[in-house]
């Protein structure tokens, strides 16, 4: 369904160039000559990548209709394939690391994820900001090391390694912050 720019707002999603994008940020602007004009700010669905494109007022777009699934990692198999479990249809899904990326470093048994869809395939997979993860190995901590600030790498249970505080040990339980790969906090 095409649509004029009068109705572009924030999450509307779009089919442009053969892709998809997302309006994260409009400007509606009626200069005193000339016609009306919008702004926008575009995220890539697939990739992630900001565009910024202006839009007449004659101009039309092709809205896309992306539909979001509550998905459940359940394994990687041979080559670089994740399957995942439908949550509400409990149909399963094979994504390549393709679509996942960075994201796939982080991926443990049974974690929740939102996968977002166009015409049954997959754009994009969103992690938990937060997700709770156990230290495999790292050199030990001494005590005292809580007071100096410092960091050191660490590898946690999904094989990705991170830069944790000193005073982290072999089993510790930590929170990670997905979207920036850090060390959050100890957990008890």
């Amino acid at each position: 369904m095409a649509f004029s720019i009068n109705q572009f707002k924030v999450g509307v999603t779009i089919l442009m160039d053969g892709q998809v994008f997302q309006i994260t940020e409009t400007e509606h602007v009626k200069p005193a000559k000339g016609s009306a004009f919008v702004r926008t700010r575009l995220k890539n669905m697939r990739t992630g990548n900001l565009l910024e494109r202006t839009f007449r007022g004659q101009d039309t777009v092709e809205e896309a209709f992306v539909e979001q699934r509550k998905l459940q990692y359940l394994y990687a198999s041979g080559g670089p394939m994740y399957h995942f479990m439908d949550q509400e249809s409990y149909d399963q899904l094979v994504i390549s690391s393709d679509v996942l990326g960075e994201n796939s470093r982080f991926l443990k048994d049974n974690l929740e994820v939102l996968g977002f869809f166009y015409k049954n395939q997959v754009l994009n997979i969103v992690m938990p900001n937060f997700i709770e993860l156990t230290i495999v190995e790292s050199e030990p901590g001494i005590k005292g090391d809580t007071a100096k600030g410092g960091n050191k790498p660490a590898k946690v249970e999904t094989g990705a390694t991170i830069l944790v505080p000193l005073f982290i040990n072999i089993g510790d339980k930590i929170k990670v912050d997905t979207r920036t790969a850090g060390y959050v906090e100890r957990v008890n």
